[in-house]
């Protein structure tokens, strides 16, 4: 596989597996006789293309690494899209996102003629962190790893310097408990918004307030962010109002969702009923204006109330 496309969205996972995949290509030769790499803010794609034309000296490949690939248009990708179609079989070209939104020829074009490596965790991360303690070799009970990935929430990053701490501490043999790796971890990690929003819906009060807290300390959420969330969760459900939506279907047509985003407004509109929708409506708007001042609170605390009352509605 002579082109390799590495795309995420966080960047410490990103680095990290492309520092991976570099070493895996580079095996026992020399990095600096194989190796080159472009990550200077003004390298050109001429430059990354030369190089990957190149045939390599004193080693059996060349590897080529090329960082922000993002940042260069359609028309400016043209020349790597050319070595694309016929590249040279001695060149592992590396292209890493970021620095913009990446050429859609050129992923298109790496997508037919190589490997696109999609290195975000997605939405389930108990199975991501489950697949990146087994390749660490590391042997961390199931209950551990679920709690683990709780821990981490949004904060996916971290998971590599824990691991490598957790085999420094213990070495890959030991079975390792959630007990073992508490003193490795510090604050939890933020969560991504639905999950705040789902345990409001189920009426877990405590789970909620805990969420809501990783998502202003650790996820570094403002509370007015927070608002934003929540009341965009609410105008989707409180568009059914009325609307006589019985299916999906008719709830993406009301509310403009799609797929399930739909499905779940309706069945949230069901759960909380015409009164209760609009309980939540006049809430979120005051706690808005609590916000921006209209009374003298800590801003945590207006979120703190109004997350209680949204969840003790259902």
């Amino acid at each position: 596989m002579a082109i390799h496309l590495l795309t995420g969205d966080d960047e410490s996972i990103l680095r990290t597996a492309v520092g991976a995949l570099v070493n895996d290509l580079v095996g026992g030769g020399d990095r600096s006789m194989m190796v080159d790499e472009f990550d200077a803010a003004d390298y050109e794609l001429r430059s990354v293309v030369d190089a990957a034309q190149t045939p390599p000296f004193l080693a059996d490949k060349r590897v080529v690494i090329a960082r922000d690939i993002g940042r260069f248009s359609t028309d400016e990708v043209a020349p790597l899209l050319a070595y694309i179609d016929n590249p040279l079989d001695t060149s592992e070209v590396v292209l890493v996102a970021g620095g913009g939104q990446t050429s859609k020829k050129l992923s298109d074009a790496a997508k037919a003629n190589g490997k696109v490596h999609n290195t975000s965790p997605g939405r389930d991360k108990r199975s991501w962190v489950h697949d990146q303690i087994k390749q660490s070799g590391l042997k961390v009970d199931g209950s551990a790893a679920n709690q683990l990935a709780l821990w981490l929430g949004e904060d996916a990053g971290r998971l590599d310097g824990i691991l490598a701490t957790l085999a420094s501490a213990y070495g890959a043999e030991a079975k390792i408990s959630m007990a073992q790796i508490e003193p490795f971890l510090g604050e939890a990690g933020g969560v991504p918004p639905w999950d705040l929003t789902d345990a409001i819906m189920v009426g877990d009060t405590t789970k909620a307030l805990t969420l809501l807290g990783r998502m202003l300390h650790a996820g570094g959420r403002h509370p007015m962010q927070v608002m934003s969330i929540l009341h965009s969760h609410y105008s989707g459900i409180a568009k059914l109002d009325g609307a006589g939506a019985r299916n999906e279907t008719d709830a993406a047509t009301v509310t403009g969702l799609k797929g399930f985003p739909a499905k779940k407004a309706l069945q949230n509109f069901n759960k909380l009923g015409e009164a209760n929708c609009k309980r939540a409506i006049i809430w979120l708007a005051q706690a808005d204006l609590d916000l921006k001042g209209a009374k003298e609170l800590d801003p945590e605390l207006v979120m703190e109330v109004l997350v209680a009352r949204l969840s003790k509605l259902s």
